[in-house]
């Protein structure tokens, strides 16, 4: 099959159909003319042949919806450039065992889900022993003095911790972003640790569902790892970076 990658749409039953499910709920009472509300939005989304598949209504005078349509638009995917970690993923072992030959002592890691945040899952996949998805935490590994901090812990709490403990590295998680919390919080901690003078010092990493590598460096950051990460991911970027920078 030939795909055209300088033109590249959703797939539905045939390449480069646009085909696209979405859903949505507006702030209208449910009825004919939310139906056709809907369908303007889809339109000015840039959706043609636009179905309503299923309207509900959710009271209090809003309406939820799914739709199917064919987009009209398309990207060109040869253009396309990200910023993406390179460094190597090693496994458990192959991490304590570099940290031990090349950087001769224990990295010091401090973390914690910053501000009002109060979900730990992102921050205890990372930290704590039993890990996530089959993978130890850092609180496993014995080369990493792991400092967990966990939920709702404010920024200047997270930096005296790791001037305390000597950090070498910072992690912060953050999974509430409604109106854009994780930006503020973020930014924040890279202004704090910079007015102490410890910016050259420790690594800044940073993780959540909605951070990714290029929006971490925007931010400041080293490194911004999204869902679906685990320990090694991040100590294997830490270790590699350590050695880069002569950091011992």
């Amino acid at each position: 099959m030939s795909i055209d990658f300088t033109k590249i749409k959703p797939y539905g039953d045939t390449v480069n159909d646009g085909a696209v499910q979405l859903s949505f709920t507006l702030p209208v009472p449910y009825g004919d003319e939310a139906k056709e509300a809907a369908k303007l939005i889809a339109k000015k989304m840039g959706l043609e042949e636009i179905q309503v598949y299923h309207m509900k209504d959710l009271g209090e005078n809003f309406t939820f919806f799914i739709l199917y349509g064919k987009l009209i638009h398309s990207i060109d995917f040869t253009k396309i450039k990200v910023s993406k970690l390179e460094n190597k993923r090693m496994d458990f072992y192959e991490i304590n065992r570099k940290i031990e030959e090349e950087i001769k002592r224990k990295i010091k890691v401090v973390g914690a889900c910053t501000g009002t945040d109060a979900h730990t899952v992102g921050i205890d996949a990372i930290m704590n022993m039993k890990g996530y998805h089959g993978e130890y935490g850092l609180e496993r590994y014995q080369m990493i003095e792991a400092y967990n901090l966990g939920a709702q812990v404010s920024n200047e709490d997270l930096l005296a911790k790791a001037i305390e403990v000597d950090a070498d590295v910072i992690l912060v998680s953050q999974v509430v972003t409604q109106k854009g919390i994780h930006l503020s919080n973020l930014t924040e901690l890279v202004e704090l640790v910079e007015a102490a003078g410890l910016r050259k010092k420790v690594l800044l990493i940073c993780g959540g569902p909605r951070i990714n590598h290029e929006l971490a460096l925007e931010l400041g950051y080293d490194a911004g790892f999204g869902s679906g990460t685990v320990a090694a991911d991040v100590a294997s970027f830490i270790v590699d970076q350590m050695i880069k920078r002569n950091i011992t």
